[in-house]
């Protein structure tokens, strides 16, 4: 069984970034195209698919993403009374019942219980939530605070989206994911002292870990005009990187010796064969064994290894103003982005002011804990490519979309 919700001809623009600033009519057309990707994707693991009730925080199960996505929507918009306070609204709004009985103890991960229901029932369920969600929307005014639950609704099923892409390539689902293309090498760019205005001005849409823009005083630097690419990272294999904890902070050391002791890992996670010695690097890629291209970017990188091969290279990563001051300034003399999240040195922090949206455990629980991401992957939508967006992740994490880039010492 399959569902699609119809669209009209749809313009370049629901999948911009501008999105962010969106009304009624592009919110209501890009709600529809967020769903039939969720559907489209779901769809792909139908033949492995199971009810679980096992949540795993970096790759959930399909069917509980897919219904997780509908509840957070329905419990934000459909079930929210106090909607209308948009960023204002308290964590804990005033909720009616959900059109699904179950729907919290499913797929709220505050009080879950197993199992999951089924594929038909999860479809059903997006579906009805949907419906609903476009229905409220056209009463809705035109304004940010009306709209901020749309908005953020469209946006976290981008980003479950991609977590089930991502779960795709863990899982081995044969997905027609186009990879990032391969690399022009350019020279690394030259940035001036500036005091950079970091993080995102006041209106339309805005994640709490952005707010608010604050002066950030950022020496001069040196940076690459591209994420490091698999010919890069195969010296730092070839020349014993794996084998020399000088490389390695001691936490990151004790992250590969136990992925060592497991599995005898001397590269990057889903990679099978890397050396120069070949010449190839050859990783899994959604269940089939792809040689890569040396220009393409290295990906499936934890923090640690990030690190680890700046040490080798006697480079470093970029802050996160760095990164940001270069996106939005140095596009024209060849800064690239997009094509892998990139790690940056900075750990995931509140900025000052900084005060939860209604989401609250979106950013605050990850504080002090997870490294920044900057940027965004293949696996994104376009209307998430936002230079101002902070993702982040726990620096063992290698299961995203992942690579990075350096800068001078």
């Amino acid at each position: 069984m399959s569902f699609t919700f119809t669209l009209p001809a749809t313009p370049a623009a629901i999948d911009s970034p501008d999105m962010r600033r969106a009304g009624r009519d592009l919110l209501s057309l890009a709600l529809m195209d967020a769903r039939n990707h969720t559907l489209h994707l779901l769809d792909q693991f139908e033949p492995q698919v199971a009810p679980t009730g096992a949540v795993n925080e970096v790759v959930p199960p399909p069917l509980w993403l897919a219904g997780h996505v509908g509840w957070m929507a329905e419990a934000w918009i459909g079930r929210n009374t106090q909607r209308s306070q948009g960023p204002e609204c308290p964590s804990q709004p005033t909720r009616l019942a959900s059109i699904a009985p179950n729907a919290d103890r499913w797929w709220n991960p505050e009080q879950m219980h197993p199992p999951a229901p089924d594929m038909a029932i999860t479809k059903n369920f997006l579906l009805e939530t949907l419906e609903s969600t476009l229905e409220l929307l056209e009463k809705s005014p035109e304004d940010d605070n009306a709209l901020y639950f749309y908005r953020l609704a469209l946006f976290h099923e981008d980003m479950r989206g991609e977590q089930l892409i991502t779960l795709a390539q863990a899982r081995g689902v044969p997905l027609k994911v186009l990879p990032p293309p391969t690399m022009v090498a350019r020279e690394t760019l030259p940035m001036p002292a500036a005091e950079w205005q970091l993080g995102s001005p006041v209106g339309g849409f805005v994640f709490d870990n952005e707010k608010w823009t604050h002066p950030q005083a950022v020496a001069e630097f040196d940076i690459d005009a591209q994420a490091v690419s698999w010919a890069q990272y195969v010296e730092f294999v070839d020349d014993g990187g794996y084998e020399n904890p000088d490389y390695w902070r001691p936490e990151g050391w004790s992250w590969l010796k136990a992925h060592v002791a497991r599995t005898g890992r001397r590269g990057p996670r889903y990679v099978e064969q890397i050396g120069v010695s070949t010449g190839a690097v050859l990783q899994r890629r959604f269940g089939a064994a792809v040689r890569l291209a040396p220009a393409q970017p290295a990906m499936h990188m934890s923090w640690w290894e990030a690190d680890a091969w700046c040490r080798w290279a006697g480079r470093r990563l970029p802050t996160e103003a760095e990164w940001e001051m270069a996106a939005m300034t140095a596009g024209r003399r060849g800064f690239r982005w997009g094509d892998v999240h990139e790690w940056t040195a900075d750990f995931f922090m509140p900025w000052p002011g900084f005060k939860a949206d209604p989401w609250e455990t979106y950013s605050a629980p990850w504080f002090q804990r997870a490294r920044t991401l900057r940027g965004a992957s293949f696996a994104t939508r376009a209307r998430m490519k936002h230079p101002k967006f902070r993702g982040f992740a726990m620096p063992g994490d290698d299961v995203r979309f992942v690579g990075f880039r350096s800068c001078a010492i």
